[in-house]
């Protein structure tokens, strides 16, 4: 039942990216919002790389591709999140049965009292490391969407160009000519 509610709220909550867009409008004649996209970003991860996408011009479209790795290091850190997490308690439990001269359980059998607790710190670790990497994957998919949203209609044409060339300075000296072009 709540897979179903986390379900309908994620069809619910990206229906605006689905929309169609008026063909008959230019890039020009829009602008493109870097504060939705930062939105879109902290609510579904990947989505405000999705609406700059779709703002793209024609021949630019290149934040796609994107949201495949957001979501595999999104699943992966919470992945270890939830096993550490479950290796831990088991591990508290299984100290506490030692102490208290309960039945012990037979995946931590092999271990003596100082095994069992220096593998529960070591999970306690990998599970704080696990939500570190969380927050740090989110937070750098929205700074994501926030840059690439600055660069949406940011014109990269043959007109600019950087040329950099070997020189003979002072009829003696090697150096180098740079020369910047706007056409």
């Amino acid at each position: 039942m709540l897979g179903f509610k986390v379900a309908l709220l994620f069809i619910f909550s990206t229906t605006c990216l689905f929309s169609q867009v008026d063909s008959t409008s230019t890039p020009k004649d829009t602008v493109h919002s870097v504060k939705k996209a930062l939105i879109f970003s902290a609510i579904v991860p990947g989505a405000g790389q999705v609406y700059n996408h779709i703002a793209m011009p024609k021949g630019k479209k290149k934040a796609f591709w994107k949201v495949p790795l957001i979501y595999a290091g999104v699943g992966s850190s919470a992945y270890f999140l939830f096993k550490n997490q479950l290796l831990q308690k088991s591990l508290k439990t299984e100290y506490s049965n030692r102490e208290d001269g309960n039945t012990l359980n037979p995946e931590w059998e092999q271990y003596d009292d100082f095994g069992v607790l220096t593998l529960y710190n070591q999970h306690l670790d990998r599970r704080d490391l696990s939500i570190l990497a969380l927050g740090a994957i989110y937070l750098l998919q929205i700074a994501d969407a926030g840059v690439e949203a600055h660069f949406v209609h940011f014109d990269i044409s043959k007109d600019l160009s950087l040329n950099v060339r070997p020189t003979v300075l002072y009829n003696r000296n090697p150096g180098l000519l740079l020369s910047l072009n706007f056409r």
